[in-house]
């Protein structure tokens, strides 16, 4: 095991100080791999020193500007400092470079939703799923997506797949009640799903607040 394997080892370990001098000791023995410049950064950043942990992952980009990782890390950072179109431009560019996982293509559709771009976001979330297709995160994600781009069968379907994963998620639940309610007007299936979000013992407000408005519509027709 080389040191930036270990390095590695030791920042998910949680031991960031060791971490910290092995990859120093990469960047001394190694000035011109960008490698350690990346690892290095990413101890930075797990510790929210953004300001360094950028001048890392750009300094591994000056040395070599076609390595996908870099840009990978460098958008994590934007994306956490809610600068979401440096992010997405920078997963791009990672993808531009081969870089293909599930994670690559979430982080790119989620910069998107959260810059209300969501015809944009929508591909990436769909591979994201296709390349992680037991990621609760995603599925949820996408299907939430669907469901507000109006797309209501193919969101329920997709978190209906949230509940294979993860069984009887509050949120899961309460978004296809509401999928249901939005795309059907049926209010008896969409109550059934919100008291099943309930259920759960999961304090989910909107869940709530949902049946109370049932609650309160039946009390009329009454």
């Amino acid at each position: 095991m080389d040191k930036n394997q270990l390095g590695i080892k030791q920042m998910q370990e949680g031991n960031l100080e060791e971490a910290v001098k092995l990859f120093t000791e990469v960047i001394e023995e190694h000035p011109s791999d960008p490698v350690g410049y990346i690892n290095f950064g990413n101890v930075l950043l797990s510790m929210d020193d953004f300001e360094r942990a950028e001048l890392f992952f750009k300094r591994a980009l000056e040395l070599d500007d076609t390595v996908p990782a870099a840009y990978y890390s460098l958008g994590n950072l934007f994306y956490e400092l809610e600068r979401y179109q440096e992010a997405a431009d920078s997963f791009q560019n990672a993808t531009k470079q081969g870089m293909e996982n599930g994670d690559l293509f979430f982080m790119l559709g989620m910069s998107f939703v959260q810059m209300e771009e969501l015809t944009l976001a929508m591909p990436y979330l769909l591979r994201s799923v296709e390349l992680n297709p037991e990621d609760g995160e995603g599925l949820f994600q996408y299907g939430i997506v669907l469901a507000r781009s109006g797309f209501y069968e193919d969101a329920i379907n997709m978190l209906e797949r949230v509940l294979l994963v993860k069984p009887e998620d509050p949120d899961a639940l309460y978004n296809i009640g509401a999928a249901y309610l939005a795309w059907q007007g049926d209010i008896v299936l969409a109550k059934n799903y919100f008291e099943r979000a309930l259920a759960t013992g999961v304090p989910h407000e909107l869940a709530e607040n949902a049946l109370n408005a049932i609650q309160d519509l039946e009390n009329e027709a009454e």
